[in-house]
């Protein structure tokens, strides 16, 4: 992946072409996660909606094991949000270059322990859920949260309802413009946002194929090649903060 590709993608500095590319990139890896993880932990984990649906309707029949199941995968959820929150602000606070590719190396650290100890970490009860239910719902709330902060919540990648949402209604716009044959004026058909929109519900669905045929072929390992995608595309602002750290302690 060239420097200056990788910068663009992960620095600081945004653009509305960078958002779009680094949010098709983790959307692929959104759906490769979400796909596999399912065959791996029997859950999807970046569905917070059906959750806390799941939890009610355990709840009221009486059920409370998965209410806490539930309960866990949520809190695991809302942990790697904040952590993300967490991890950006601080990188603004010191002025790094890495403010957003810093939780997408926690991410790509994640998916590497994931891929090496999944069956060890499959064992062990974490909080109501196993750990890799755990790790997984950390994962995907850590890189929603990316996006979201780096796109002003215009991007989502570990789901698809709001995406969906407003394709219908560019679509219903464009249905409207193409059938009423009358002054359209006040009806504006925003072509650039339906593509954008298509085409990540495409590699969400894209990566969807792709992990659930990596983990039926290769196991936890299919997400190797996950962690060191992120990794390429992390590595190129740390190293800039690495060297402008470096260029400090050489005046002094």
């Amino acid at each position: 992946m060239p420097i200056h590709f990788a910068r663009r993608l992960t620095g600081h500095r945004r653009s509305a072409d960078a958002n779009r590319h680094l949010g098709f990139t983790l959307a692929f890896i959104a759906g490769a996660i979400n796909a596999g993880g399912f065959l791996a932990v029997q859950q999807y984990t970046s569905h917070m909606t059906g959750i806390v649906s799941g939890m009610a309707d355990h709840l009221a029949l009486g059920s409370y094991g998965p209410v806490l199941a539930g309960l866990g995968a949520i809190l695991s959820f809302l942990m790697g949000a904040a952590c993300t929150g967490l991890m950006v602000s601080y990188a603004r606070q010191y002025r790094l270059h890495s403010e957003y590719a810093l939780p997408l190396l926690l991410e790509a650290l994640l998916l590497l322990g994931f891929g090496l100890l999944g069956l060890r970490l499959a064992a062990v009860k974490g909080l109501f859920v196993p750990v890799t239910v755990m790790l997984l719902c950390f994962i995907m709330g850590l890189q929603n949260a990316v996006i979201t902060k780096l796109s002003r919540a215009e991007i989502r990648t570990t789901h698809l309802t709001g995406t969906i949402t407003d394709i219908g209604i560019e679509l219903g716009k464009l249905l409207f413009c193409s059938v009423a044959r009358a002054d359209t004026g006040r009806v504006t058909v925003n072509r650039a946002r339906l593509r954008i929109h298509a085409t990540l519900v495409g590699c969400f669905f894209l990566g969807g194929v792709s992990g659930a045929l990596g983990f039926k072929h290769l196991g936890y390992l299919s997400t190797l090649p996950l962690a060191l995608l992120l990794s390429a595309l992390a590595i190129v602002p740390m190293m800039d903060d690495l060297l402008r750290l470096r260029r400090r302690l050489a005046r002094k």
